[in-house]
């Protein structure tokens, strides 16, 4: 089997992650999708591309666990692709973070986020209409007719497809 083709268009990770779940080389692991964010959506994170070498605070972010054994699929991740979970939580979230900040993680079914994710971009987009960053050159995702859900699952707040875990929850499981 092939490796998996890793599409990445910068700071649309939930797209990225979108087309990563249909890779036939991970077809056979059970896969999940993770949301990382918080009641705050300021989530720091270290060793990401956007941070240059520094530590970013995303509102959010996205990426694929997939099992057997736990590996993280990160493709904004400077570490490499895929890391082992544990690694990757141990190095990418640092102790000792003030808790407004301390990630949540929403943690859904790959195949169940492939058939319910709609973004419509809009998150993207400046006041004028202008996108903040270049979009990705692939249509927009999501059937028609369903509408954009993105927010439902990045807010760790609300109930919504998947489970919301803690840190120390997250890595538990993986570890």
């Amino acid at each position: 089997m092939s490796a998996p083709r890793l599409l990445r268009q910068p700071f649309y990770c939930e797209e990225n992650v979108w087309h990563l779940c249909q890779e036939p080389a991970l077809a056979d692991r059970r896969r999940d999708v993770v949301f990382v964010s918080n009641a705050d959506r300021a989530c720091p994170m270290w060793y990401q591309k956007a941070g240059r070498g520094k530590p970013i605070v995303w509102d959010y972010h996205v990426v694929l666990l997939a099992w057997d054994p736990p590996e993280i699929w990160d493709v904004d991740c400077t570490l490499g692709v895929p890391l082992p979970a544990i690694a990757w939580l141990g190095s990418c979230f640092h102790p000792g973070v003030p808790p407004p900040f301390l990630p949540s993680f929403r943690v859904v079914p790959a195949d169940l986020f492939v058939q319910t994710f709609a973004s419509d971009r809009s998150h993207m987009r400046l006041s004028d209409g202008t996108f903040q960053k270049p979009p990705p050159p692939w249509p927009v995702i999501g059937a028609p007719g369903i509408p954009a859900n993105l927010m439902s699952f990045v807010d760790v707040r609300r109930p919504f497809l998947g489970e919301v875990l803690s840190l120390a929850e997250i890595a538990a499981r993986v570890g």
